[in-house]
């Protein structure tokens, strides 16, 4: 699977490699690729020769991580470390009939939506960052709730749905499968625990690189049409 070709097999490792473009652009950018966000050139990352009290010192580039917070990094580990967990430990719903049973790692569902959130609140402020933080404050206030800064308000600053960037930049499969889980995961906080069942697990694992690189897309995409 995916996680088997990045470094260490770790999930965390999903931002290996990505950096914030810099200076006034918010892009998310390859560290060896033009910025998808400005079009700026590839980074020159060729070790920099600097005399330092009389000795010549080796000075390697350094860029910042695109990671939005350091629990980026928290919770793909989270994640890795549900989907890893063995099931023997969630037998408790072994009795239950299958369609009955929630999955023995409903809880990488609810984490990842979780991690989703934290994702999109970040491309609603770096998008519109141009307006004065107290409105931008006071717009995220009001519409607070996942759906409607997916739905609402996106469609305020973006004229759009976010689902709907996603398909038109093709980025449909990954669309459908956000859409289910939102619904599974709302169905499961309402007393349906059941809707997150092993085949919703697999899905999501099975395609967390792919929302990864569809939500970098689109973060890019928006960030580029407010900037330009």
């Amino acid at each position: 699977m995916w996680f088997d070709e990045l470094p260490g097999k770790s999930w965390a490792s999903l931002w290996s490699g990505y950096v914030v473009c810099g200076g006034n652009c918010s892009g998310i950018r390859k560290i060896d690729a033009c910025c998808p966000a400005c079009g700026a050139d590839r980074f020159d990352t060729s070790p920099k020769i600097m005399t330092i009290n009389g000795k010549e010192v080796v000075i390697h580039a350094t860029l910042a991580g695109a990671e939005g917070r350091y629990e980026d990094y928290i919770y793909l580990e989270m994640l890795q470390r549900e989907w890893e967990r063995p099931a023997a430990e969630f037998e408790r719903f072994s009795h239950f009939s299958d369609t009955e049973r929630p999955s023995a790692r409903a809880a990488l569902v609810l984490l990842f939506w979780g991690y989703f959130e934290t994702r999109i609140d970040r491309l609603h402020r770096a998008a519109m960052r141009a307006l004065p933080q107290r409105v931008l404050n006071d717009e995220l206030r009001r519409y607070s709730g996942i759906r409607s800064r997916l739905y609402e308000l996106y469609k305020i600053f973006f004229g759009t749905t976010y689902f709907d960037d996603l398909r038109d930049q093709g980025f449909v499969a990954v669309a459908d499968l956000l859409k289910d889980i939102h619904e599974r995961r709302n169905a499961f906080a309402h007393g349906k625990p059941q809707a997150i069942n092993d085949v919703t697990v697999n899905a999501l694992v099975e395609n967390l690189k792919a929302e990864h690189d569809a939500w970098i897309a689109i973060y890019n995409r928006r960030v580029r049409s407010r900037d330009g």
